[in-house]
Formats: structure tokens, C-alpha cells, sequence
């Protein structure tokens, strides 16, 4: 059984962001490091506040993206070889 519980690595360690519940002590655990999807936006060309401008003009289009319907477009070259 997985079990997902969000942390942070500092010194060597990893800090969980809450308690498991239902987990043995010693049960053994995968950690996978996840980087940050921050944007370098200088290397973008665009500075905080056109970033927040493009954000909420964007933000209209959110739903439809989010769609069920959309992940097609999650593996688009693989998709369109099926057409």
C-alpha cells in the first residue's frame, strides 16, 4: 500500500508536513525529490507584475485545460501519429 505524505529536506533529513497515520514504526519508505516549479522569469523576459497580468488573463481558461478532456494534449506528438 502507498501511502503520500509531503515533506521537506534539510540537513540530510527529511521533514514530514504531517503525521502518517496507520504506519508501523520501521516501515520502510521511496523518497522521490520533487523540484520546484518556480519560473525564472527574468529568463522568460517578464518581470512579477506582467507575470501576475498574464496569470489573470490566463486564469479564463483554466477550467477548460483542466478538463478531463484536455489530457490528449498531455502527450500531443504521441497523439496526433494516431490520427
Amino acid at each position: 500500500m502507498l501511502n503520500n505524505i509531503e515533506g521537506i529536506y534539510r540537513n540530510g533529513r527529511v521533514e514530514l508536513t504531517e503525521q502518517p497515520t496507520d504506519i508501523d514504526e520501521g516501515t520502510r519508505v521511496i523518497v522521490t525529490f520533487v523540484r520546484s516549479n518556480e519560473i525564472d522569469l527574468a529568463s522568460q523576459g517578464i518581470n512579477k507584475a506582467q507575470a501576475e497580468i498574464l496569470r489573470s488573463h490566463l486564469a479564463t481558461f483554466a477550467d477548460d485545460w483542466d478538463s478531463p478532456e484536455m489530457s490528449i494534449y498531455d502527450n500531443y506528438d504521441a497523439a496526433k501519429t494516431n490520427f
